[in-house]
């Protein structure tokens, strides 16, 4: 009898790690964004292996994972974070490993370690896109159009507020190549006391003409209202709200910051194993090119741009429309996740304390 009943116990066990394994919990940033990935992503994903995907949003999936593992209290299985984010949890021993062999192949072969573009495969972190923080502006509210960073932080040239991510990191650089220094010497720049110092010069030129924005879905908000006339923004959300919702915004890509979001399993994730099935599957070369018809962020896969075709309209061409196309990278810095792992506490103090004066 008492085999029996341990028998049984095994096998209800073993019942219940099988049903509670078939759903795995995806966050992510909302918006446009979460719409893209649900559509790419977690339907195909589901019809594929039956696997359920609850889908939660944050305004920076970083904070709440953080939070999880350290209370030992981890209910989401894969968050998607910008890079420095998953470098620096990866550091604190706050992620899983992901172990590369469990991402597929390119279509003619070619392996997921020489496909993927530089950067994009990290220790605890596989990317899936590649987006910016760029200048947008409703064209129904500018005097004249901005054709450069400067003109951003030029109220004179271009009256109006400026709405701006409260955040040092992106904030700083635009700053700095809005000042006139190459993207090319940033962060050399930003290394520097004078550097910094120039930096927080140049928001004080503004500072009486910023709005603040926090989440990824305010700036699109901001100027529909005509509360701003331009403002950084995710340029996935300004090209949503122009193509999808037909708002009057328009992107000016000069001094862009390029950066990656990637797919990480926070440590003690309940549902491991459906994690690192749900983002082998998710960064396979055509479902990270099916993101691309949903929101015009750059697939971080090289076969992947060739099947990049039109948005889900049916007659918009996605590629001049992307990060990475050529215009748009005439005068592009590429985020350095190194420099904000290191640098990310000490400049958002500084950051906090300049706000608050």
């Amino acid at each position: 009898m008492k085999l029996k009943t341990a028998l049984l116990a095994t096998a209800l066990t073993s019942a219940a790690f099988a049903v509670s394994a078939q759903e795995v919990t995806v966050m992510s940033w909302g918006g446009a964004y979460t719409k893209s990935q649900v559509e790419a992503y977690h339907k195909p994903f589901t019809a594929a292996t039956g696997i359920k995907v609850n889908s939660v949003d944050a305004d920076n999936p970083a904070t709440p994972i953080k939070a999880q593992v350290e209370a030992g209290n981890v209910s989401v299985d894969v968050a998607d974070v910008e890079f420095s984010d998953a470098v620096r949890l990866c550091d604190e021993g706050l992620l899983e490993e992901i172990d590369p062999s469990i991402l597929s192949a390119a279509p003619d072969g070619t392996a997921a370690t020489d496909d993927f573009i530089d950067g994009a495969l990290q220790d605890c972190a596989v990317a899936n896109i590649v987006w910016s923080t760029s200048v947008a502006y409703n064209t129904a509210n500018v005097s004249m159009a901005p054709s450069s960073i400067a003109d951003f932080f030029d109220t004179d040239k271009i009256p109006g507020k400026r709405g701006l991510r409260k955040s040092a990191k992106a904030t700083l650089e635009m700053a700095l190549m809005g000042d006139g220094v190459p993207a090319g010497d940033v962060y050399e720049m930003l290394e520097t006391d004078e550097g910094v110092d120039r930096a927080f010069a140049v928001l004080d030129r503004i500072k009486d003409d910023i709005v603040w924005w926090e989440a990824g879905a305010q700036p699109p908000q901001l100027l529909a209202d005509g509360e701003v006339v331009m403002s950084t923004a995710y340029n996935g959300r300004i090209f949503n709200a122009a193509v999808a919702e037909g708002q009057p915004f328009e992107i000016m890509w000069d001094g862009q910051i390029l950066d990656f979001d990637l797919f990480v399993v926070p440590k003690g994730a309940p549902n491991k194993d459906a994690a690192m099935q749900f983002i082998a599957f998710s960064t396979s070369t055509q479902a990270l090119a099916d993101q691309a018809k949903w929101i015009s962020y750059g697939p971080a896969r090289k076969s992947s741009g060739a099947l990049v075709g039109l948005y889900q309209d049916g007659k918009t061409e996605m590629a001049p429309h992307m990060p990475t196309s050529e215009a748009a990278l005439k005068n592009a810095l590429v985020n350095n996740f190194e420099f904000w792992v290191d640098k990310d506490a000490e400049l958002n103090e500084r950051f906090n304390a300049w706000l608050a004066n």
